[in-house]
């Protein structure tokens, strides 16, 4: 029972306290004065009676009424019914006016009226939500005040004050009379009411309140309410009604039923307190629209975080920061769906032809229970099955419960959905779990549904009419709760009559002060009736609260987990079976598809059940493998739960991890939960306080299981885990049982009582000990030197996953000595002892709170926490020492790569995965099985970075994949994680890139340690950047791999004094009669020299030169005791190749080489003129050495031009220099203004650098002419008296070419004008600034056009100019011709460097991409064409063309571009190697490297970034892309070469691979610096180590004709133009072909080492005569060398040659000798045969085909396998493979194709009787003396032998007899038999005579033997 009012109070306006506009209320009286002891007087009624504050009107307003509610501090909610009526009284301001007369006109023109009206409330302040109830009785006190009614008004108030009524309880039979007398009030007025109260208090009473919220905001906004209360947003309601706010705010908490909501919730919030909407918390607030603005602004400057719905409008606004979480999806549209039947029933037959009559939506009253009914069948659907997700923790003294949120969203498959993550975590749920969680308490209307209905609701969710029958039904059930009683005729209450002067001021009195005591003896009185009257005893409805259908079986019906095809578990059932049983081939075999399968729940559900049968008392003791399959499924599976663990995996797992071990040593036992620890699961809080609230309720079960009677205990642990799993059903559940006990609780006696207690609470702090325990073992890892807790970046991090693998060798080795090193291992390992003591301390809190442990256990189990980790990390040292000892377990053996002699490794082999990149030929994209990934070891060594390794792929695991490249020729290195497919760990891992194009893509295996992966980069780093060129591999080769790393001040002075020696000894030599002379100046001693000598300082050893330089030729400076080191010189120098082409001459008679026009000058041998040039030049007869010294300043770095070359015809020079310096142009081309060092200084040089250039042009016999005059006068066009008629004929071509190699983008087209002529100098049409009479010194000048370009005189001139410039566009802007056209300079373009290097990046990423794209944007050809690499050798190319044509033509040519060691050099070998024959073979290719490249200094080191200081220049491959040139003119004139395409591919792999010296460092003088230039003839310590690219080219040759081009067949004096265009210009198959069955090929002795090791595994120990073996090979274009596989036919013959001379005992010869006497043989056979010899190389040659084949060829091998392999059949072809099946190839094929035809001693068609029961069939039979055997083939073409009968096994050959079924037709003499020591043949041969020939034949073998 309650009292149906606590106070009643009269509120009225306080005339003393009014300030400003503001009025205030005050309380007049209250009743009663003293407060109830269970229910204080609210604070600050008053506020709340005028929420909009207390004003005075001038008119009288009617009353009104509203509900506000007030929450205590005890978040009790009070109703404060406020009724309200206005009363007269006169003008305070008046009478404020009447006292102080002085401010009469206070407000002048404001009447102010008379009389003004204040409020006056009525309050009535009860626990009960019975609006009516309070607005009647509130109205009959006002109509007894204002009727003036008989009853005094002290009556009315005490009745009211002193009614009881019962909460709740419906009419129960019996009871009816008694309950309806207590339900019935009267005030004692004459009124009598009935108060309907609910027949059960827990479910809401909302009236109509929740129809008319939807009515004002429509569903949608309802829906969005809805959601945002119960995720606990804040909501504010706006109208400017007070009772619609309250209503509204009730009907939201109504339908959120059975949620309670706990936050502030206000419905009607007084303006005075607006500042209340800026709590952070969420809350429900109601504000009358009046505060409008001021609302907006205050939440305008919050964070705009709530949501505002305005009732009067129907809107709801949800800032655009709120995010509301929505139903999950068909419930969301099921609920609208049934909302709007409910709400707007017509719209269903809106369209029907025939609407029924009457659809009319349900009275308000009815609506509005169907709207929450809807609400309620929500609820059903979302928390069906909650009460089996709960854990009861305890029972006494009061249950203790927890819900398993995570158990709860695995098994309803809602893991993802937010709104429910957000339900479950919200304040409301926890209210929910705490109040409905106890298993004996009342039941309401809810528990029945989520108890017996939700297998109804399942069933009709699809069909809306169903389920709108059960929401009527709850409906129902909702109206009578509300309305328990029939309303009943006697309700009566009077009203105010409404009489014509109700209203009349004068009438109305003002509401009189009561006598309290006369309300108080009504109070007083009423107690102490209550007292007296006998206590009702209202029968406690407890019972056990039903649970409903378990989870399970709903989710399952549903089909949506069970994805899992039972196949599946088929799979890993018997995988585990395989394990436990040992069959570990079949385990293996599975184990992928296992690991697939894992993915799904039902397997993960499936592997714990059947490991579970596997344990054996807690315990199961594995091998090694076992351990370490178990180990991987137990990761895959826990890999794939999410941290909540929602599906309760890792929860079945936690016990098995304990159980299952591995013996390590005497006493060591490793358990699995030491390598599965990698998982976020383990760190995360929530999860283990689910299990242990699992586990403890398990045990708490137990506990009152067996005092009930021993039932059995539980199964296992975890299994009540998720409830109905564990086939809990027929057991008792635990909820039931706590349920049972609470019953019996208030039965037991006191001992009992506490005993129980007692035991619950130390059950809970046992578990606690174990729980502290298990923690620890999953959260201290293996190496607790690592601190991995809580701060790890993710799954699978460095630290192995599965640590059973920390087993290879070095992984143990360095990781245990960087532990040991680093000293501080008790204080790491400490470290991680503290955090993992504090994260088990947090859960040891928590959990023992919540379930109620004593303190004094509390304090027990914190000192033992850091005792159990420290011994648990005690254990794991030894387990973690054991462990490492372990050898490595089922993964492949690491191979071990070959070695180069004087390569060794730096760190062995670290096993990693090789993963597939962009390259789809190795991934099976293209057909095949794949490659890759494979699993193997990377090696370093001092040389190379190898992997070598096995495929992954089972169908190809025996082959071997390697892949390898220079560790000097990596590019790019970068970190990448990879996940690998089929152990799903993230792994980290790098790829590394290198300019031989291969990519190197790896993933550390787990056993690698991540500090062992950062040493190894560290190495790597190191041995790609040494410090010095001497760190490179070709100077370190040979010398111990340490020395590389360690000592570095030795190894600076050894190289300083030998250099200085070397040095001072060579100048010497070379200088002969002049005298070396000490400066005064003594060198530093050499320990205090920091670093080498890069520079010779010049005041260290000085030349004194003699007088006439000039007359000193380089023969008459040497003595004969120097003439050895002048060989050298002569050598290096290239002087064979300049008295090859008569530029210099070494002749004694100095009178002959004066006529000559060119001399070798040794001005340079000191290198101090210019450090990058030779030392010995050709330059003009005429120009003295000090001449020279002085032009070399013009030049960027003193490059001054000097001659390379020159046409033997023409007599042309082609000459190389670099470009000018800015001063130098303007030296050259402008007037001498510019400023320098001194007067005359710029002058002369400018005059100097002109006699230079003339010099040259008097050099030409075309310029000298016979009557010997040098000038311009004579000049004709006759000039050219060498050249012939064709050259006119090329002359438009020369225009055409020069317009190509000059046209930019901006020149006009007015720049080439008539005539071909090619003009203009102009870069980009500027005009020139300077005036153009200056220059006219020289009669040799002429001013120029104002545009820069030719006068016009020299367009009209049709003549050539004797020399060519070739400079760069940039650098000549503004200069002028010179104008009688000696000289004419032609602009071009040139690549820059940096070009070269991004197009190279671009390249790279091209040809080698690093992972496959399907993006049309990123296809080969797209990045290719983006590279521009082809646009860049195009423009090389076409330069070189060009000046191909002038120098053919007769005019010299003067390259002069950047610094001329770059495009110079480029474009001047490409001339000389297309205008000279002799640089297209061998030596001459050599010769002009040598030359142009090395002695001209090209920056190798430099531009391959060899050292630390050229490492930030990045890698620039010149070089590479000159050797793509001469591959592209190769391709065009495949005869003119002597040398293959290999060889252009082996330079240029080697140029980059640090392998030879040859291409170190820059220039010859630092080479001689090095002492590396003479080093290379004659002193070899080790024959093995070559350090000459050359010597081993050399040798190579000698051996194998790989390098050689078959179709070798030069024109005499052929000048060769190529096409340059792109479209004739082919991608470089060096790019992107690679063999990875033995790597690169260009370290020759490794795979011919590789080869020779493959085959002799290949050849089996007896040779197996029974089966033939199938000659069938496949050949995959990625993996094999096809060159090598299938050989073109010349090399296959070479092949055989040496096969057949070796099996004959012959002294091998060598392979030129054969092949020079072959072509002389066809040489004279072609022109006996009158042949032109050109066809005859054609013969020779078996391969001008140009195709690529990308899929593997199936070809027979039929003398691939010959005994001997010559190694020589590598890339012989020129161009591609020869391609089986053309006509020319295959021809050649089958006349050379085996050698067996010589040794068919006899042959023909047998008929041969086939074993047991199989008939007789023709063979072809052949009979080989050779081998002495009798072979037999399908038919006679057949190369496939079918089978061998060896001779020496055949004992007698006898006539036979006919069997059955041998052929008809035949005379029995036909038949013979073949009698061997293994069985007998049986044959039959056409007749008789052929059979007696074969038996002959075959006899005759015999007796031969």
């Amino acid at each position: 029972m309650a009292r149906l009012a606590d106070y009643f109070v009269v509120v009225g306006y306080d005339l003393d306290k009014r300030g400003g506009s503001e009025g205030q209320g005050h309380i007049l009286q209250r009743f009663p004065e003293k407060d109830w002891e269970d229910n204080p007087f609210p604070q600050g009624i008053e506020l709340f009676c005028q929420p909009n504050g207390w004003q005075l009107v001038p008119e009288r307003e009617r009353p009104s009424f509203f509900v506000s509610v007030l929450t205590d501090i005890n978040s009790e909610r009070h109703y404060c019914a406020c009724f309200t009526f206005w009363e007269g009284l006169d003008n305070p301001q008046l009478q404020k006016a009447e006292a102080s007369e002085v401010d009469e006109d206070e407000v002048p023109g404001l009447v102010q009226p008379a009389q003004v009206f204040a409020p006056k409330s009525l309050v009535l302040v009860s626990r009960l939500d019975h609006t009516e109830v309070f607005r009647n009785c509130l109205g009959l006190i006002y109509t007894v005040h204002v009727d003036s009614l008989s009853v005094p008004l002290e009556t009315v108030i005490g009745n009211l004050l002193t009614c009881v009524i019962p909460v709740a309880g419906g009419s129960q039979p019996g009871q009816e009379e008694r309950e309806e007398s207590l339900r019935t009030i009267t005030l004692g007025a004459g009124d009598r009411q009935v108060i309907q109260t609910p027949i059960n208090d827990s479910l809401p009473v909302s009236g109509s309140s929740v129809a008319h919220l939807f009515r004002q905001l429509g569903i949608v906004n309802v829906l969005y309410l809805f959601c945002a209360a119960l995720t606990e947003h804040k909501i504010l309601f706006l109208s400017s009604s007070y009772q619609r706010l309250t209503d509204a705010c009730r009907a939201l908490l109504a339908i959120m039923f059975p949620l309670k909501y706990s936050f502030t919730y206000v419905p009607i919030l007084p303006g005075k307190l607006l500042e209340v909407l800026s709590t952070p918390t969420p809350f429900i607030i109601g504000v009358n629209s009046f505060f409008r603005s001021e609302t907006q602004e205050l939440v305008g400057s919050m964070t705009l975080d709530v949501i505002i719905a305005d009732l009067d409008g129907g809107t709801v606004t949800i800032p655009e920061c709120v995010h509301i979480s929505l139903l999950p999806d068909p419930l969301l549209q099921q609920t609208q769906t049934a909302l709007s039947m409910v709400l707007d029933p017509e719209l269903e037959i809106a369209d029907h032809a025939f609407p029924p009559s009457s659809t009319q939506p349900s009275t308000l009253k009815i609506q509005d229970k169907e709207i929450r009914a809807v609400f309620l069948w929500l609820f059903g659907q979302l928390f069906h099955g909650y009460r089996w997700c709960l854990h009861i923790i305890r029972i006494h003294p009061e249950p203790v419960i927890r819900f398993h949120k995570a158990a709860f969203l695995g098994q309803r498959a809602l893991t993802e959905d937010d709104f429910l993550m957000k339900v479950l975590d919200g304040m409301a749920f926890a209210g929910f779990i705490s109040e409905r969680g106890p298993p004996y308490r009342p039941t309401d209307l809810f528990d029945d549904l989520i108890a017996n209905q939700v297998e109804r609701i399942r069933q009709e969710e699809c069909s809306p009419h169903k389920v709108m029958n059960h929401i009527k039904e709850l409906a129902e059930q909702l109206f009578k709760n509300e309305n328990p009683y029939p309303v009943v005729a006697m309700h009566k209450v009077q009203r105010p009559a409404e009489s014509p002067g109700h209203n009349d001021p004068k009438n109305l009195a003002i509401f009189p002060p009561l006598d309290d005591v006369t309300v108080q003896l009504f109070i007083d009185h009423a107690a102490a009736k209550l007292k007296t009257a006998p206590p009702m005893v209202r029968a406690e409805l407890n019972g056990m609260v039903p649970s409903g259908p378990p989870l399970g079986d709903i989710v399952d019906r549903h089909g949506h987990v069970l994805a899992n095809s039972a196949r599946r578990l088929e799979v890993v059932r018997n995988c585990i079976t395989y394990i436990f049983d040992n069959k570990m081939l079949e385990a293996k075999k599975l184990m992928p598809a296992v690991l697939r399968a894992l993915k799904g729940r039902a397997a993960r559900v499936c592997l714990t059940q059947e490991l579970n049968q596997h344990v054996l008392q807690n315990r199961a003791v594995l091998d090694d493998q076992q351990f370490d399959y178990i180990v991987r499924m137990m990761n895959c599976t826990l890999q794939d739960c999410s941290h909540m663990d929602e599906h309760g995996i890792a929860a079945i797992l936690l016990p098995l991890v304990t159980a299952f071990c591995r013996k390590l040593g005497a006493g060591i036992t490793q358990f699995a939960y030491s390598c599965v620890q990698e998982h976020m699961v383990w760190t995360n809080m929530q999860f283990w306080e689910a299990m242990f609230y699992s586990d403890v309720q398990n045990h708490i079960r137990a506990l009152y299981l067996e005092a009930d009677g021993g039932e059995q205990s539980i199964a296992s642990h975890g299994q009540q885990e998720s409830g109905p799993a564990a086939g809990g059903q027929e057991l008792l559940g635990a909820l039931e049982l706590a349920s049972e006990q609470s019953r019996l609780w208030p039965t037991l006696s006191k001992e009992q009582q506490s005993e129980r207690v007692q035991k619950e609470e130390s059950t809970v702090f046992s578990q606690a000990i174990h729980y502290a325990n298990r923690m620890s073992y999953l959260l201290l890892p293996l190496d607790t030197s690592k601190n991995r807790l809580l701060n790890r970046s993710g799954i699978g991090d460095v630290e192995s996953v599965s640590n059973s693998y920390v087993t290879n060798s070095i992984a143990g080795s360095m990781a245990e000595s960087y532990d040991t090193e680093s000293g501080f291992e008790d204080a790491e390992s400490s470290d991680v002892a503290n955090s993992v003591v504090r994260f088990i301390n947090r859960f040891v809190d928590k959990v023992c709170n919540e379930s109620g442990v004593t303190n004094e256990h509390l304090k027990a189990l914190h000192t033992m926490i850091p005792d159990i980790v420290q011994m648990h990390i005690e254990t794991l040292d030894a387990v973690h020492r054991e462990s490492k000892r372990l050898p490595p377990i089922q993964k492949p053996k690491l191979l071990r790569p070959i070695l180069l002699a004087g390569e060794e490794l730096v760190m062995d082999g670290m096993r990693v995965h090789l993963i597939s990149d962009g390259r789809e030929e190795a991934t099976g994209a293209l057909g095949g099985p794949a490659l890759l990934p494979a699993e193997g070891a990377i090696f370093l060594t001092t040389y190379r970075l190898i992997f070598k390794g096995t495929p992954n792929d089972p169908l190809v695991g025996e082959q071997v994949v390697t892949r390898s490249f220079p560790i000097a020729s990596l590019t790019k290195e970068k970190r990448i994680s990879v996940s690998l497919s089929m152990d799903q760990f993230i792994q980290e891992g790098l790829q590394l890139r290198s300019c031989t194009f291969q990519l190197l893509k790896i993933a550390f295996d787990e056993e690698v340690a991540s500090d062992l992966a950062e040493v190894f980069r560290k190495h790597m780093h190191k041995l790609r950047y040494p410090q010095h060129v001497q760190g490179t591999f070709a100077f370190t080769v040979g010398q111990s791999g340490k020395t590389l790393v360690e000592h570095k001040t030795k190894d600076k002075n050894q190289s300083i004094k030998t250099l200085s020696k070397n040095l001072v000894k060579s100048a010497k030599r070379t200088i002969g009669r002049q005298y070396v002379t000490r400066k005064k100046y003594s060198p530093p001693t050499w320990e205090n020299r920091s670093s080498l000598q890069s520079e010779l300082d010049e005041d260290e050893i000085s030349v004194s030169e003699e007088l006439d330089q000039g007359s000193l030729t380089l023969s008459s400076t040497i003595r004969s005791s120097d003439r050895q080191t002048m060989s050298n010189v002569v050598e290096r120098a290239c002087c064979r190749d300049y008295q090859r082409l008569g530029l210099g001459t070494l002749s004694n008679s100095l009178t002959r080489s004066k006529n000559e026009p060119f001399r070798i000058s040794t001005v340079n041998r000191m290198y101090t003129v210019c450090r990058s040039y030779p030392g010995l030049l050709i330059v003009p007869q005429s120009i003295p050495d000090s001449t020279i010294q002085r032009i070399s300043r013009c030049y960027r770095q003193n490059r001054f031009p000097v001659v390379c070359w020159r046409n033997s015809r023409t007599k042309a020079v082609l000459l190389r220099s670099a470009g000018l310096h800015a001063k130098g142009v303007v030296g050259f081309f402008k007037s001498p203004n510019a400023p320098s060092a001194g007067p005359s200084q710029a002058d002369s040089t400018s005059l100097e650098q002109e006699k230079y250039m003339q010099a040259i042009i008097s050099s030409m016999p075309s310029y000298c002419e016979p009557s010997g005059r040098n000038t311009l006068g004579g000049f004709t066009s006759t000039h050219m008296s060498t050249s012939d008629s064709s050259d006119k004929l090329r002359q438009p071509k020369i225009g055409a070419l020069m317009k190509q190699v000059m046209g930019g983008k901006e020149d006009v087209p007015g720049t080439f004008s008539r005539g071909g002529k090619w003009g203009s100098i102009r870069g980009s049409g500027r005009l020139s600034a300077y005036n153009p009479e200056v220059g006219n010194r020289l009669s040799s000048k002429e001013s120029p056009q104002p545009n820069g370009g030719p006068s016009e005189a020299l367009f009209l001139r049709q003549q050539r100019a004797y020399l060519y410039i070739i400079g760069d566009k940039t650098q000549l802007k503004g200069g002028k011709q010179d104008s009688f056209q000696q000289w004419e300079v032609v602009p071009i373009e040139v690549c820059d460097v940096r070009q070269v290097k991004n197009s190279f990046k671009k390249l790279i990423k091209a040809c080698v991409p690093s992972s496959a794209t399907s993006e049309p944007s990123m296809t080969f050809h797209r990045c290719l064409e983006e590279s521009e690499w082809m646009c860049l050798l195009h423009r090389v190319l076409q330069v070189s063309v060009l000046v191909v044509e002038l120098l053919d033509t007769g005019s010299s040519v003067m390259v002069s571009l950047e610094d001329g060691w770059d495009v110079t050099t480029q474009v001047v070998s490409l001339v000389q190697l297309l205008s000279d024959p002799y640089y297209r073979t061998f030596d001459g290719f050599r010769l002009l490297v040598e030359k142009e490249w090395l002695s001209f200094g090209h920056r190798f080191s430099h531009r391959g970034a060899q050292t630390l200081a050229s490492q930030s220049s990045g890698f620039t491959p010149v070089f590479l892309q000159f050797l793509d040139c001469v591959h592209q003119i190769h391709l065009q004139f495949p005869m003119e070469f002597e040398f293959s395409q290999y060889y252009l591919k082996f330079l240029a792999y080697h140029y980059v691979s640090n392998r030879f010296r040859t291409f170190l460092l820059d220039s010859d003088y630092e080479r001689i610096e090095l002492g590396v230039l003479y080093e290379e003839k004659g002193e070899r310590k080790n024959p093995q180590v070559c350090k000459s690219v050359w010597d081993y080219i050399d040798r190579l040759n000698k051996k194998t004709p790989i390098f050689f081009n078959y179709m070798f067949s030069p024109e005499d004096e052929e000048v060769l133009r190529p096409y340059s265009f792109i479209s004739n210009l082919k991608v470089w198959d060096f790019y992107t072909e690679e063999t990875l069955s033995e790597g690169p090929s260009y370290d020759w002795e490794l795979v011919q080492r590789g080869r020779q090791e493959r085959l002799a595994e290949e050849v089996p120990d007896k040779p197996d005569t029974t089966t033939p073996k199938s000659q069938r090979h496949i050949v995959w274009p990625c993996y094999d060398s096809r060159s090598r596989v299938v050989p073109d036919a010349i090399t296959k013959l070479l092949q055989d040659l040496q096969s057949l001379e070796a099996e004959l005992g012959l002294p091998p010869e060598k392979w030129k000798d054969t092949w020079d006497k072959i072509k002389a043989n066809q040489r004279a056979e072609a022109k006996l045969e009158n042949r032109p010899s050109f066809n005859s190389s054609l013969l020779m040659s078996s391969n001008l085909s140009h195709q690529r084949r990308s899929q593997g060829v199936y070809l027979p091998e039929s003398g691939v396998g010959s005994s001997i392999n010559l190694a020589m059949d590598r890339e012989t072809s020129t161009t591609s493979t020869p391609v089986a099946g053309r006509p020319s190839t295959s021809t050649l094929y089958s006349q050379f194709q085996s050698t067996e035809s010589e040794n068919r001693s006899f042959e023909g068609i047998l008929f041969k009787k086939g074993a047991l029961l199989k008939p007789w069939k023709p063979r072809w039979f052949v009979l080989d003396k050779t081998k002495h055997q009798l072979r037999y083939y399908e038919t006679r073409q057949d190369k496939e032998c079918k089978g061998v009968i060896e001779l020496a096994e055949v004992e007698s050959v006898i006539p036979g007899t006919p069997t059955m079924g041998a052929p008809k037709n035949i005379e029995e003499k036909a038949f013979f038999d073949l009698k061997t020591t293994k069985r007998v043949y049986n044959f039959c041969a056409q007749d008789s005579p052929n059979a007696q020939l074969w038996m002959d034949s075959i006899q005759s073998c015999l007796s031969d033997a």
